[in-house]
């Protein structure tokens, strides 16, 4: 029933984004066309990487052109006006939607981010479905989606979209776009130039990220998306042709997008762990030469590491996030840190201190075993900190409190 799926999606125009997008009343007042004499048509629009750090990775959305109009489908917003976002999005709860906008209201083009829209060999038949799904996804009471980073985003629904009209999962062998054999070293490609972002991310994020992905897993980045589709066929009347009819650069810009200059060498998190752990080692030969050891110290650092542990504990154990369990940077902090911090002042813990000292050392050797086996791959900037808490804990067990 093609005039009642234009329908439909017309009605999703106007109410899917009252909220954060406003569809133009134009859209939804054009009447219904046949569809054989005006064919729909659908098209892959890939925007490179931006300035900020929500669009380092790139973004997807899907194209639908008709006899109407050209509306863009967006996967990629979300509401902060809803009730209990931050909440929520903290607890990992991160509810998406699914937006229909014209190209007029889409914020994503910026001056010198390149935007390509590939436009796909469908039949009638395989652009009709595509439609369907997409009208279906726009209703108010179907929109909304739970995000996840690598499985379920702006990226892999496109694609989900398209395999589903096909009516088989596409052919990603031929693509070589291939920029790491995990997901780790996909993000770190595309965060380079964010190294403190990189260090969060590789502190929050556990050893699932370091499993061998195929090429289809990949595809949750956008612009791998973009190469998997290109270098795609579809079997059409007996033969293979190419997924991609055509490819136009929308808005021209470099291949790396637009993203940030790279971060100075001294401010970034490895220059930063370095000073720490140079610091360290100064106030621990002092510490030595007088044979008393300085609690100030060990309470800073150690309060530090025990609250970010508490961060590591809260995302592996409490939160819905994906891919944060297991975490094993637990081992090297956690928020057992917070009692090398508060135990020093009082005397009668000292056996106590002294085992926690001990249990701290086995935890750190324990996750040096486990950097070594490659279940986690560590943070250039881990290894500082984690000798300077390391060194800590040693000079703790051989020396009297200040």
């Amino acid at each position: 029933m093609p005039n009642m799926n234009k329908i439909l999606l017309h009605i999703a125009l106007i109410s899917a984004m009252l909220g954060p997008i406003i569809i133009p009343a134009t859209a939804a007042n054009t009447e219904a066309t046949d569809s054989n004499s005006h064919p729909i048509k659908v098209s892959l629009i890939t925007y490179y990487p931006g300035n900020e750090i929500f669009e380092v990775f790139g973004h997807s959305e899907i194209l639908i052109s008709d006899s109407t109009g050209n509306f863009y489908i967006n996967y990629g917003v979300f509401d902060f006006n809803s009730p209990g976002f931050l909440t929520r999005y903290i607890m990992g709860e991160t509810d998406y939607l699914c937006a229909v906008m014209p190209p007029e209201r889409d914020g994503g083009i910026k001056e010198g981010r390149k935007m390509v829209q590939q436009e796909l060999n469908l039949t009638p038949e395989q652009a009709e479905h595509v439609w369907d799904k997409l009208s279906w996804n726009a209703m108010p009471e179907n929109r909304e989606y739970r995000y996840r980073h690598f499985s379920d985003n702006c990226s892999t629904r496109p694609r989900d979209v398209i395999e589903s009209a096909l009516g088989r999962e596409l052919d990603y062998s031929k693509c070589n776009y291939i920029v790491g054999k995990t997901l780790r070293e996909v993000m770190r490609h595309y965060t380079k130039n964010y190294p403190w972002e990189q260090f969060g991310i590789d502190l929050a994020l556990g050893a699932a990220c370091d499993t061998m992905i195929d090429a289809r897993t990949q595809t949750f980045v956008p612009l791998f998306l973009m190469h998997a589709i290109d270098s795609a066929t579809v079997a059409q009347n007996g033969k293979q042709v190419p997924l991609v009819s055509k490819t136009d650069i929308i808005a021209p810009g470099s291949d790396n997008g637009i993203v940030a200059p790279p971060t100075p060498w001294y401010i970034t998190p490895l220059a930063i762990a370095l000073i720490v752990l140079v610091i360290t080692i100064l106030i621990t030969l002092r510490d030595w030469r007088r044979e008393k050891l300085s609690r100030w110290f060990d309470t800073a650092l150690f309060t530090i590491a025990g609250l970010s542990g508490c961060l590591i504990f809260f995302l592996e154990f409490i939160s819905t996030h994906e891919a944060t369990m297991p975490n094993y940077n637990i081992l090297w902090i956690n928020p057992l840190m917070l009692l090398l911090a508060i135990l020093p002042w009082f005397k009668k813990a000292k056996k106590t201190l002294r085992l926690c000292h001990m249990v701290n050392i086995a935890l750190i050797a324990t996750m040096v075993v486990v950097w070594l086996s490659c279940l986690q791959a560590p943070n250039t900037a881990f290894i500082p900190l984690v000798a300077a808490l390391l060194l800590r804990s040693i000079i703790n067990l051989r020396k009297k409190s200040a």
